[in-house]
């Protein structure tokens, strides 16, 4: 059974599940499904058509499943879609999808932390296990795979793509798709190299490892267009899954890839 408090404002139509906990002056609209053990804290905001999965938590000042900021939007019924054990911290805000971009919904993985501030756009897809830090910002439509991690006050430009296991830099404007396993930084943002630390603590191995380098050595650093990259990739690398993963990725960009960081130059990622 859920425990309400007496001064949070919950629609007779929103369906919350056991051990659901509503703090004082949270605002629960009609239309809304929230999980077992979720934690709507006070001063929370959910609207209409949100779904919620289980053990999730939403900290004061937020707001899930406001309309779009999009001109486009015709008050058509759109979604809000979030997985388990999502953490949305204080002030973030998440906007329901829009029909013009043929999805309708919003969607956040299993395990993502979004941190204050956050802004989370009309049909955004975040994957599993992302962190999302304070004050980034994701105009629509863009994706985030799974493990991905963007630094603080990061802005992701419309229909962008950040590939799993990516780590970008803070304050990073990303116009530009970043490719999976890669760490992305500076102005302009660039390529600087494979994102060792993250791909370690989540168990990949040296070998691994050295290959996704070899790989982006290849399509960045011998002097080929991508195109011919990615095709000396495929015929020169035994198949694996990371080299599959980076060939779908970048194959499949609309927006383009991030450049390389210049031979010689040096790094540096806040």
């Amino acid at each position: 059974m859920a425990k309400i408090h007496p001064l949070a404002s919950v629609s007779p139509g929103a369906k919350l599940g056991e051990n659901v906990e509503v703090g004082p002056y949270a605002f629960i609209d009609d239309n809304v499904e929230i999980g077992d053990g979720c934690k709507i804290f006070p001063h929370a905001t959910i609207f209409s058509y949100v779904k919620m999965g289980k053990d999730c938590t939403v900290w004061p000042g937020a707001v899930v499943g406001a309309i779009p900021q999009d001109l486009k939007f015709e008050g058509e019924v759109t979604y809000v879609e979030i997985g388990d054990r999502v953490n949305i911290r204080e002030c973030a805000t998440i906007n329901r999808g829009t029909k013009a971009s043929g999805k309708g919904v919003t969607r956040i993985g299993n395990d993502t932390l979004i941190m204050s501030y956050v802004h989370v756009a009309h049909d955004c897809k975040i994957g599993n296990h992302c962190i999302l830090v304070s004050y980034t910002g994701l105009a629509g439509e863009t994706d985030v795979d799974d493990w991905a991690i963007l630094g603080g006050g990061s802005k992701a430009h419309q229909f962008s793509r950040i590939g799993a296991h990516a780590m970008v830099g803070g304050v990073s404007k990303i116009n530009k798709d970043i490719p999976p396993y890669a760490l992305c930084g500076r102005e302009p943002i660039c390529y600087v190299g494979v994102n060792l630390v993250g791909l370690r603590r989540r168990g990949f191995s040296s070998e691994q490892i050295r290959n996704i380098k070899d790989i982006y050595d290849t399509i960045y650093y011998q002097g080929m267009n991508v195109s011919d990259g990615l095709a000396k990739v495929e015929s020169g690398f035994p198949q694996s899954e990371e080299r599959d993963t980076i060939i779908e990725f970048i194959r499949s960009s609309k927006r383009g890839i991030v450049r390389a960081i210049t031979p010689g130059e040096k790094v540096s990622i806040d």
